[in-house]
């Protein structure tokens, strides 16, 4: 370590942090720190690593498993600050640095999850497993499996060319989103709207010529024949995908994806799928009927949002002008603490003490009643050049125990919400509309679950579940977001201090149900797009070579689904950053599968009393502590006492 850094002796990544809980000084980290401690980091790893498959005594899980969790401290801190900062206030030095530093990240990683003496320790564990406590059980099988999916089992050319097929998906996922970071800009330029801004436009704008401007800049992202176009890297990457599934044995990437998820294979998601795509369209055939007849001419594409919010304004009463001002993204975030406090029993305050990274975030203290601390959390709301686009939560510091100390954990909310006002005479707050308010709960909804763990193994605390089992509560965490009781806390009239209306409350939640044809359907072509595109097998993918070829397959699967031409899915490939860039590829499926778990566990809430304690203690006890520590369904019987019902779903977008 010290050898790795001997020339960078004030390395801030190589101490101790005397801050406020832990967090990180971002103001002593600077870009040229983070190369050093990354290559310190492995080193050590690697160190940590030999000494594990040296030792002489028989394995167990305190010296091989713990002690494997344990192996890279160094490497936990700097990955948990730049990643983090990669995404949310990127730069070109920082660009310079992820795409310097992946292939050896990916190429460590690789030599420890290839190395059969180790993997020897751990299997044996594995199959010794039956004494060890259920959540360890849990972390066993997790490090198992990731040996087996890592290519453990190949002779050694299999597993040199796996190590290439991997570290080379690094670079091209990290180039993916770098291209979609400069796209998105591009397109700001272009039309003067950043993406998040993109729908609010699409429904507002009276001239239809920019509309449709607006719209085919929009969905040509990633495709534009320039040095940011992203065909031949998405080509590339599902080819290394299939190629990578086929050393392991599995037809398709998509097989090989959901053997360890909730859903188990592809048929089993292609047929949750298509009956939710059926319905949605015949929901939007009536959707496209009533605008037409508003509109008195066929709709487009660029015409949908804009008609839907004329039909929701004659129907309901109701436009996004009359509801944004009580939506200030400052009173949005009060309530969701508000939300938090009241059903889970803990306190939240700002935390002045903590450093942030940049001038728009803020830093807070989540507490239980006693003081116990429960986590530090930064809320990042506003878009800006240097942030991806879409939200996320991610952790800094993972919550679990060290020896006797529970290490809370650090977390952050990232969104892109507009701006407030800079003009001191006209100083106009962010305001959000209901999808924007929906996203705020949405997020904080996935960072209870990781603030809440009260697990003992950072692979298994919080949000470290199956993929599509984690969207389950950051969806369920959405329906605090326009219940009365909640709404009184913090929706007020920015200029005025007024609470909003009663009625104008109903008219929210009455309308939550409109335009859920096109929504639903958006949502589902985007996840079925997915799956058609990694249920391809090699031999079928090495018939693509352009970017014709992806128009036309899209064409094709969206033409199978059913999808009307009026409706593109919420995705198209070239921007689709889930799939290439963000962990979900052959799992976008995941936010309506959870979604089934979410309405459902709602319904009990409902049946009970939103407001009841014992059952808010249940979901906390039984999901959010839990983390990954037993199995995603089991825990749903505990809760539920029976299996989910498929048709919540239907219910909750009013699609029956």
């Amino acid at each position: 370590m010290l050898t790795a850094c001997k020339n960078q002796p004030e390395n801030i990544f190589l101490q101790e942090w005397d801050t406020p809980y832990g967090t990180a000084p971002f103001s002593k980290i600077s870009v040229d720190q983070y190369l050093p401690a990354f290559r310190a980091g492995i080193e050590e790893q690697k160190a940590n690593i030999a000494a594990i498959i040296a030792n002489t005594e028989a394995p167990s899980f305190e010296n091989t498993i713990l002690a494997y969790e344990n192996a890279s401290p160094i490497l936990d801190k700097v990955q948990g600050v730049f990643f983090n900062l990669s995404e949310s206030d990127s730069t070109p030095e920082m660009q310079a640095i992820e795409e310097e530093i992946l292939p050896e990240l990916t190429a460590a990683g690789n030599e420890i999850l290839m190395n059969e003496d180790l993997f020897a320790r751990v299997k044996a564990v594995y199959e010794a497993s039956s004494t060890l406590t259920r959540e360890q059980q849990m972390v066993v099988k997790k490090l198992y499996q990731a040996f087996e999916r890592n290519g453990v089992g190949l002779d050694e050319a299999g597993k040199k060319r796996f190590a290439e097929i991997s570290t080379r998906l690094s670079t091209l996922s990290q180039k993916f989103g770098q291209n979609l970071l400069n796209e998105n800009n591009a397109f700001k330029a272009a039309t003067g709207l950043t993406v998040s801004e993109y729908y609010d436009f699409m429904s507002s704008c009276d001239d239809r010529a920019k509309r449709e401007q607006v719209f085919k800049a929009y969905a040509a992202r990633g495709n534009n024949a320039n040095a940011d176009d992203n065909n031949a890297i998405v080509l590339e990457i599902l080819k290394l995908r299939a190629e990578m599934a086929r050393l392991l044995g599995y037809p398709n990437f998509a097989a090989f994806q959901l053997s360890n998820k909730m859903a188990g294979d592809p048929a089993t998601v292609d047929n949750f799928l298509q009956p939710i795509m059926d319905a949605a369209m015949r929901k939007a055939r009536q959707e496209k009927a009533d605008m037409e007849k508003l509109a008195g001419h066929k709709i487009e594409a660029w015409d949908w949002s804009y008609y839907a919010e004329k039909v929701r304004a004659q129907k309901y009463a109701l436009d996004e002008s009359q509801t944004k001002p009580y939506f200030q993204a400052d009173s949005v975030l009060k309530g969701v603490f508000t939300a938090a406090e009241r059903i889970y029993d803990i306190r939240i305050e700002p935390a002045p003490e903590v450093e942030v990274y940049h001038p728009e975030v803020s830093a807070y203290k989540l507490s239980e009643p006693d003081g116990t601390l429960i986590g530090i959390f930064y809320r990042d709301y506003y878009v800006r050049p240097t942030k991806r686009g879409g939200a996320w939560m991610n952790n800094f510091r993972d919550q679990y125990m060290d020896g006797t100390t529970d290490v809370r954990p650090i977390i952050v909310n990232v969104c892109n919400y507009p701006a407030p006002g800079t003009d001191p005479t006209d100083a106009v707050p962010s305001l959000l509309t209901i999808d924007n308010v929906q996203t705020a709960f949405h997020e904080f909804g996935h960072a209870l679950h990781g603030f809440l763990s009260k697990c003992h193994y950072r692979s298994v605390s919080g949000t470290s579940v199956a993929r599509d089992f984690v969207e389950m509560f950051s969806q369920f965490n959405e329906n605090f977001a326009f219940i009365p009781e909640i709404l009184k806390e913090y929706a007020n009239d920015y200029r005025s201090g007024e609470p909003i209306p009663a009625q104008l409350v109903e008219k929210i939640g009455k309308s939550l149900k409109f335009n859920q044809g096109f929504t639903t359907g958006e949502l589902c072509a985007a996840s079925i797009l997915d799956m058609r595109w990694h249920e391809l097998s090699l031999a079928e993918l090495e018939a693509f070579n352009d970017p014709a070829d992806i128009r036309a397959f899209e064409q094709k699967v969206c033409a199978e689904m059913g999808l009307i031409d009026e409706i593109i899915p919420r995705y198209r490939t070239t921007y689709f950053n889930h799939i290439f860039n963000s962990g979900y590829s052959a799992g976008y499926y995941s936010y309506l599968w959870s979604e089934v778990l979410a309405v459902d566990a709602w319904e009990k809430f409902e049946a009970d009393g939103v407001f009841n304690k014992e059952t808010a203690a249940s979901f906390r006890s039984t999901f959010l502590e839990k983390g990954g520590s037993e199995e995603p369904m089991t825990l749903y019987h505990q809760f539920r006492g029976a299996d989910p019902d498929p048709a919540a779903l239907m219910r909750a977008r009013g699609l029956e």
